[in-house]
Parts: structure tokens; sequence; C-alpha cells
């Protein structure tokens, strides 16, 4: 972190303030090959990430500001974030727990609570230490009763950034009460560079057969469904801009992808494959691997340009990607889903990996 500057032009300097009593800051991570990712302990933000294209020139691939005052003041408070304590949406804001009702979500998402609420941990500052050169482990406290949930939950996010480019994002909490729990990385990928104006050439693979259809307001309906013969198949690499305005009623909905696919498979052990994503452009690869049972892809469909980023670029309506790992939306209300909740004596772990290569 003595570093004054990064790879891809921010300044560390940039990222230093004093938010609710706690000091912010931004940690560099570097492997052998001299690759770069950085993070900010405010919402524990994935800043850049630099990996090399085909040509050997370094990229960043990720959505973000250049300090931390636009990240305060920016229409798009998820960018690189945790999201908690749950990513996703809760459908009215409201949920029963072992017989009691917790109404007090926040409804910051039509009538919805959306990524933890008002105040989620992707705007809170998180304690940051950094391992080592390519290791930083950041912890929060949320109070019982934060943002309407229940039981005091302390949680660990350690980002370790791997010789062989791979971005390890490892998950950790636990809790004095019981309560309801669902962690993602809410980063903003493009892999022709953050600033290229659409990720519509880019290919993508999610290695599942159902996904979760949507009411109008982005909450599950429930049962899962398949995704055979319709625009939301990704089974093989597609371009996601082939079928994105289909007169298809899902896309309709969300002005384009904004939904959970049901993972082929999950892990209790190492995280197995997910998704993998290629820009032509670049010839980048990212591969996604999780112990999650669905991952959520979003388009970009909300993004709107308004505002300038790290290096004076716009980002445009789908001009980025999400593939975030996690359980369900709204799964507190929907039994029939994975459970999330957690309780005293339980640890909550997981892991996802994204992993980048270069096809030439």
């Amino acid at each position: 972190m003595e570093n004054d500057q990064t790879q891809s032009g921010l300044r560390v300097e940039d990222f230093r303030t004093q938010i609710d009593g706690k000091e912010t800051s931004l940690c560099i991570l570097t492997n052998k090959s001299g690759t770069e990712v950085t993070v900010t302990n405010y919402g524990a933000k994935i800043v850049s990430l630099m990996v090399p294209d085909k040509n050997g020139q370094l990229t960043d691939v990720v959505t973000g500001h250049r300090s931390i005052h636009d990240y305060l003041t920016s229409e798009e408070p998820y960018f690189g974030a945790i999201c908690g304590r749950y990513g996703n949406r809760i459908a009215k804001g409201r949920f029963t727990l072992d017989g009691t009702v917790y109404d007090k979500l926040a409804i910051n998402n039509g009538p919805n609570s959306l990524h933890g609420g008002v105040k989620g941990f992707n705007a809170v500052v998180w304690d940051m230490e950094q391992v080592d050169q390519q290791t930083v482990r950041l912890q929060y406290t949320s109070a019982d009763g934060e943002e309407g949930f229940p039981g005091t939950l302390t949680v660990e996010v350690t980002y370790h950034w791997t010789d062989a480019n791979e971005l390890a994002i490892a998950y950790h909490a636990t809790t004095d009460q019981p309560t309801v729990l669902n962690l993602t990385n809410h980063s903003y990928f493009n892999l022709s560079g953050a600033g290229d104006p659409s990720i519509g050439d880019h290919l993508l693979m999610i290695d599942a057969d159902d996904y979760l259809p949507t009411d109008e307001t982005a909450i599950p309906l429930g049962p899962k469904a398949t995704v055979e013969g319709t625009p939301m198949d990704f089974r093989e690499l597609h371009r996601v801009g082939e079928r994105i305005d289909e007169p298809f009623e899902q896309l309709i909905i969300g002005k384009g992808y904004d939904h959970t696919y049901v993972l082929n498979r999950t892990s209790d052990g190492p995280p197995v494959f997910c998704a993998q994503c290629v820009s032509p452009k670049t010839g980048i690869v990212m591969d996604t691997y999780t112990t999650e049972p669905g991952v959520q892809l979003y388009t970009g469909n909300w993004m709107t340009g308004n505002f300038e980023g790290k290096k004076g670029q716009r980002y445009p309506m789908r001009a980025a990607l999400c593939l975030e790992t996690q359980h369900f939306p709204d799964s507190p209300n929907k039994p029939d889903y994975p459970s999330t909740v957690l309780r005293p004596g339980e640890v909550f772990e997981s892991t996802t990996v994204y992993a980048f290569s270069v096809e030439y």
C-alpha cells in the first residue's frame, strides 16, 4: 500500500478520507507476473483489475471510479462491491424467520429490498489488513438490527490475486442470532477494457440448464424454468447481444438479462466451473468458479453513461456485465430454495474465483 500510483493510473491519496470515523484507503495487490488488482475498504470494492490482452497490453477489465469522492457520490453504488447482508432482492422488504416477522428492511428497489438496504455492506468502511503482496483481508461487524436484519454478524472477505491471474474471493461469517445471509461481489466486467461501450460482442457460456423467471419487480416467481428453446440458453457460447432484444417476456421485464441461473453443479468442497466469458477484441477470457448454487447474470441494463469513470470514460447502457455468484433472490420467503439461514454456532463459508487467461 506504499505505492503512490497504480497501473490503471489511480492515485492512492485519492482514496484516503474519513467516513463514519474510519479511515479509507486503497490496497494494491500484485503477483509475480506484475498484474494488479486494487481494492478499497469502502464497500470492500474492487476498483481496478489489470490483466494482459492477446498483445500483452495490460487492460483494466472492471468499471469503477478514480477517487473515494466519486464512489460516495456515484449513481451506481455497487461497482465492485461486496453486497450484503442480503445480495439481490427480498420481496417487499420482509421475511419470517423462526416465527418472527422482520418487516423493517429498506424498500430501495421498486417495492423490494435490494443488496442489504440503503446502507448495505457496499456503503460501509471495512477493516482492512494487507496480509501479503497478493492478499488482503477485510472484516466488518454488522450490528443486530442494522438495516432491519437480526443478529450481530461478523463477516470476513479475503481477496487473493494468484500468480496465475486468478482472483479468489473467500467469504466467512458467523452470527450470534439466527439471521439470513447472501453475500456476493458485484464487479462490472468489460473484457474489452472498462470504458468500451458495449459487452454485446462478448461470448458467454453458463453451466446451467435452468434459470429463475421473475415478476415485473425482478422477484423470482418460484419454480425454476428450463433455458431450452429460449434466449436464456447460454449452455454453449453465445454473443451476449445476440438475443438480448428479442420479444421474450423475461428480457422485456429487465431490459435485458437480470436473472439468476441455477447452476448444474454446486460444491461443498473446492469451487466448480460456473461460466466463461470472452472478449473477441482483446482475447481476454474470464472463467468463473464457485461454491454457490446460483449466478446472477446482469447486463448493465440500467447503466446511463451520465458520469465519467476512472480515465474519463463513460459507462453507457450495457457497457459491462456482472456474474454475481450467490444464493437465490428472495430465498427467505421461498422455503423450496437453498437456505440462506445462518444460526449461532454455524460458519458461513463460500468461495468464488475469477480466472483470467488469453485466447489468441
